[in-house]
């Protein structure tokens, strides 16, 4: 990475060589803390013009349960509506003999039934972990 430092601040960050002829240009690297798989997320970031290269030191912060569930959730939603899709399009294809087919919607449906209550009755990091 580059970054363009004017008077201590930076202006821009690049990550190709920036063009020659232009001055305040530094080269910098990333600096990213380990990360809980699962637990927790970067966030922001701040630059150490300190160093040498400097740096852009990226901060961290816990998943909560709620959002590790809502991100569940969304996968099951998105799971089960390919399926409605899907036989949806049998409908209106260009093929007679393909159809709808009720069963597997309704399997579909109390697959996801079944994920959102274990989901549900989720409460910490180590449930969420055993879904």
């Amino acid at each position: 990475f580059w970054l363009r430092v004017i008077d201590g601040e930076v202006k821009e960050v690049w990550d190709t060589t920036p063009p020659s002829g232009q001055e305040g240009w530094v080269e910098a690297v990333e600096v990213k803390p380990e990360l809980a798989l699962n637990r927790e997320v970067l966030t922001t970031h701040s630059f150490n013009l300190e160093t040498t290269p400097a740096q852009i030191v990226w901060a961290k912060r816990d998943l909560t349960v709620s959002e590790r569930k809502d991100s569940l959730v969304a996968s099951a939603n998105a799971d089960f509506e390919v399926v409605v899709r899907r036989e949806l399009a049998k409908e209106i294809d260009n093929y007679p003999t393909t159809q709808y087919d009720a069963s597997a919607v309704a399997t579909a449906q109390a697959t996801y039934e079944s994920r959102i209550d274990a989901i549900n009755a989720a409460e910490t990091h180590d449930d969420v972990d055993g879904l």
